[in-house]
């Protein structure tokens, strides 16, 4: 394999496609994912079944708060579930260049999430081509509106606007018996976002004003072509506001705000 180190202003899903191009694994199920290579350390970018932290070496930054550059080893990153030191400490970091540690092969990683081995016609933990893997999750994001298409206002979105939260086994327990459940390692359990909205009444093509739900995924909030903030803010606030009411489960945003809030 590779120690590959890339500047942070760089385009996110160019360097996956270079990366497979030249033989490299590990970031395939993470294509199509928008945005710069120096966003992707902050929310621990991850899809499918992966995390750009499996990846990940190193990352060089400027320390505000000392005035000096300071690089940090994967550990030092404290990553998790869409979230890093980077974002606890959104003030404090500005990121130089992240250096990723990639292995060499022509099969990708283990498949891991349930709806890409299906669109593989694969069993789970099975390993693929890795540009069939590529082919499979940029299709899967298109589906769902993830993929934006400057043409297409439906696509207009920051992807997923809430992430998927992860409960006490309690309250994990006292969901209906067909809300999704992925266990987690220290006891917990994840479940659906999406699945939370549609339950209570969140409709994909719902609108407030210029922001709408996607057609496609009701996790996309997006830009009908005259959205102000303040009608995506009232869209998205109105859905976590009836998660909350009817499960007791606080929606959690993915995206980051600047000037503004749902609380």
């Amino acid at each position: 394999g590779a120690m590959i180190t890339v500047a942070a202003g760089e385009n996110w899903d160019e360097f996956v496609a270079w990366s497979i191009a030249k033989g490299f694994i590990g970031l395939e199920t993470l294509s199509g994912i928008p945005g710069t290579i120096g966003a992707s350390p902050i929310q621990n970018i991850g899809a499918y079944g992966h995390e750009v932290a499996e990846t990940i070496a190193r990352v060089r930054t400027w320390d505000r708060k000392v005035g000096a550059y300071k690089t940090l080893s994967n550990s030092e990153c404290g990553f998790e579930y869409r979230s890093s030191i980077f974002k606890r400490e959104k003030d404090r970091y500005l990121i130089i260049d992240l250096t990723f540690q990639l292995a060499n092969g022509d099969l990708g990683l283990p498949i891991k999430y349930g709806e890409l081995a299906r669109a593989l016609n694969v069993e789970l933990e099975a390993r693929v081509p890795v540009e069939d893997v590529r082919a499979a999750v940029l299709s899967l994001r298109a589906l769902k509106g993830m993929l934006l298409d400057a043409k297409d206002h439906d696509t207009w979105s920051a992807g997923s606007f809430f992430v998927n939260p992860i409960v006490s086994a309690d309250i994990a327990a006292k969901l209906p018996s067909d809300a999704p459940r992925w266990p987690q390692p220290d006891g917990r359990v994840k479940t659906s976002a999406a699945w939370l909205m549609e339950r209570v009444g969140v409709k994909k093509g719902d609108c407030n004003g210029g922001a709408g739900v996607s057609t496609k995924h009701v996790l996309a909030l997006v830009n009908n072509g005259s959205a102000k903030a303040s009608d995506l803010i009232e869209l998205a606030r109105s859905s976590r506001s009836a998660v909350k009411e009817r499960f007791g489960i606080v929606l959690e945003p993915e995206v980051q705000f600047v000037g503004l809030s749902l609380d």
